[in-house]
C-alpha cells in the first residue's frame, strides 16, 4: 500500500524508504499507521456505520408495517380516547402513558400480522414497534368503554413487552379497580371470552373450587 509521510503527509510509493518531499524515514514512521489509536478509530467508525444501517433498516421495517395497514377513522379515534380516559380515571397511569405516547393505532392487519394465522381477536400488538391493531370486534362487542378500556389495558402490557400470561393475569387481577365486575358484565361476550382466555393463559388463577369458576381472585 502507498505510504503516507507522518511529517508532511505526502503519499509515497510503497517501496520508498525516505519521503520524497521532506526526507523522513518512512520505515520508522510506518508503525504509527497501525497504532492502537488508529485501529480504535477504524473500529469506532465501522461500528457507527453498522449502527446507522441497522437504524435505517428498522425504520424502513416500521414504516412498512404502518403503511400496510389502515388508520383509524376519526370516530374510532374518539372511542379509543374515551376508553383511555377511563384508565386514567381509575389510576392506571403507566399504562395510559404507553397508550397515549408510544402506541400507533391501526384499523387493519399490517403485512406481518396478515402472514400469521390467529383466532378472532379484539386487538393485537406488534412489540417492540408499539403498533396496536384494533379490529372491528373491538368497537362492536364491548357493551361500553369500560370493556374497551379492559382490552386496551391488556394491550398496554404487551407494549411494555409482557407476554400473554402476564397481560391476562394483570387485567383479571385489576378488573375491580377498573370497575369491570361480574355483577355488571357477566353476560357480556367480552367478559366471557376474556375469562376463558385468562383461564387458558393463567390457569393458576382458577384453582379455588370454593369460588365460581374456581376463580381465586374473587
Amino acid at each position: 500500500m502507498p505510504q503516507k509521510c507522518t511529517n508532511c503527509r505526502l503519499v509515497n510509493f510503497p517501496t520508498a524508504e525516505l519521503c520524497g518531499r521532506c526526507g523522513t524515514d518512512l520505515r520508522l514512521a510506518a508503525p504509527a499507521e497501525g497504532s492502537p489509536i488508529s485501529f480504535a478509530s477504524m473500529i469506532f467508525r465501522r461500528s457507527l456505520i453498522c449502527l446507522l444501517v441497522c437504524l435505517i433498516v428498522l425504520a424502513g421495517f416500521y414504516l412498512s408495517l404502518i403503511g400496510s395497514a389502515k388508520s383509524l377513522s376519526y370516530e374510532n379515534k374518539k372511542v379509543v380516547t374515551r376508553a383511555i380516559g377511563i384508565l386514567r380515571e381509575k389510576g392506571f397511569t403507566d399504562e395510559v402513558f404507553l397508550l397515549e405516547n408510544l402506541a400507533a393505532y391501526r384499523a387493519s392487519d399490517n403485512w406481518l400480522n396478515a402472514s400469521v394465522s390467529k383466532e378472532n381477536a379484539y386487538a393485537a400488538t406488534n412489540f417492540p414497534f408499539e403498533i396496536i391493531t384494533l379490529y372491528p370486534d373491538f368497537f362492536t362487542y364491548p357493551v361500553d368503554n369500560t370493556e374497551r378500556a379492559a382490552i386496551l389495558l391488556h394491550e398496554a402490557k404487551h407494549l411494555a413487552g409482557k407476554d400473554e400470561h402476564d397481560a391476562y393475569e394483570f387485567v383479571w387481577k385489576n378488573r375491580k379497580q377498573l370497575g369491570w365486575t361480574a355483577q355488571k358484565y357477566r353476560d357480556s361476550p367480552v367478559w366471557q371470552n376474556v375469562r376463558n382466555q385468562t383461564k387458558d393463559n393463567a390457569p393458576l388463577l382458577f384453582v379455588c373450587d370454593f369460588n365460581e369458576f374456581g376463580d381465586c381472585t374473587q
